[in-house]
């Protein structure tokens, strides 16, 4: 299927819009990191209280959260597990509530709502600021070692220029939408991280079949001027990049407003995620490639 066919677009000639647009997000994800201390972690990173509660029939979520948003605790994680009558609570431990603890105030609401028959504490964990901070870590190394990777890899299958704008673009992915989801006021989950890691390779898969549609341009065009070729090969590709975005976004989207708050911030992390990956492939990668090559000119694929 193609509907954008025979397209003659001059991507290359917008990269100074887009590499200003870039630098406009970059620096609003600065000032907000900077204005919030970096950030927003959530209980999953700075620690906090799991409590798992029974319940004898289905759980009311929305009523229970109703609850823990009135003792003033906006930042707890609520899920149900099994059949729907257990509920999963993560709280956080550093506010106090009326002399008591996040997690006794949340107990004590709901044997008054619930009674004290109907509901039974089945476990209760602290995860600390220890557990927390290794998690932060490996969190941040697995993105690294994900981009150094792929940076091997596209090295090996074209060459290192690729290689670096594909690294390039998405270290760019990642702070801005890092950046978006601290404007947005949005936490930094493990779901969240899991989100960034899935954008990671969405956004080089869509890289690579631009890189090799280039490389087999330049074994067939190789008189055409480099520029010329690289913005045909965009052009000859758009289709499929358009096609495989708004697919995914769909589905996305539909996971965002029907898959309800568990998946909320996952879903949204994977929505901007690849709006600005299909962004960055198109206008990061191939401006990156073409200034390397006018600064550095090389055979890239054969004939040149």
């Amino acid at each position: 299927m193609e509907f954008l066919k025979d397209t003659s677009w001059d991507f290359l000639g917008k990269r100074k819009f887009a590499f200003a647009l870039s630098g406009l997000l970059i620096l609003a994800t600065i000032v907000a990191l900077v204005i919030n201390g970096g950030p927003r972690y959530n209980i999953d990173f700075k620690g906090g209280e799991i409590l798992e509660v029974g319940f004898d029939k289905t759980a009311n979520l929305a009523e229970i959260r109703s609850i823990v948003d009135g003792l003033g605790i906006s930042d707890a994680e609520i899920q149900s597990l099994e059949d729907g009558s257990v509920v999963l609570f993560k709280i956080p431990t550093d506010i106090e509530i009326d002399g008591k603890t996040p997690s006794e105030a949340v107990m004590e609401q709901l044997r008054v709502k619930y009674s004290e028959s109907s509901i039974d504490l089945r476990r209760q964990e602290l995860v600390g600021p220890k557990v927390s901070g290794e998690l932060r870590t490996q969190a941040i190394w697995a993105t690294l070692f994900a981009l150094l990777g792929i940076l091997i890899y596209v090295t090996i299958r074209f060459k290192f220029r690729f290689g670096v704008g594909a690294v390039v673009a998405l270290f760019h992915d990642v702070i801005i939408t890092v950046g978006l989801l601290t404007i947005f006021g949005r936490e930094i989950s493990l779901p969240v991280v899991a989100a960034i890691l899935t954008i990671v390779g969405y956004s080089i898969n869509d890289t690579i079949v631009v890189s090799d549609r280039i490389r087999e341009n330049t074994r067939i065009l190789f008189r055409e001027k480099f520029d010329d070729l690289v913005n045909r090969s965009l052009n000859q590709t758009i289709t499929r990049t358009m096609l495989t975005s708004l697919t995914t976004l769909f589905v996305v989207i539909c996971l965002f407003f029907f898959g309800g708050s568990v998946i909320h911030d996952f879903s949204l992390t994977l929505i901007i995620g690849i709006i600005v990956g299909t962004y960055s492939s198109i206008f990061i990668v191939s401006p990156i490639v073409v200034a390397w090559e006018h600064a550095s000119p090389k055979k890239i694929g054969g004939k040149k």
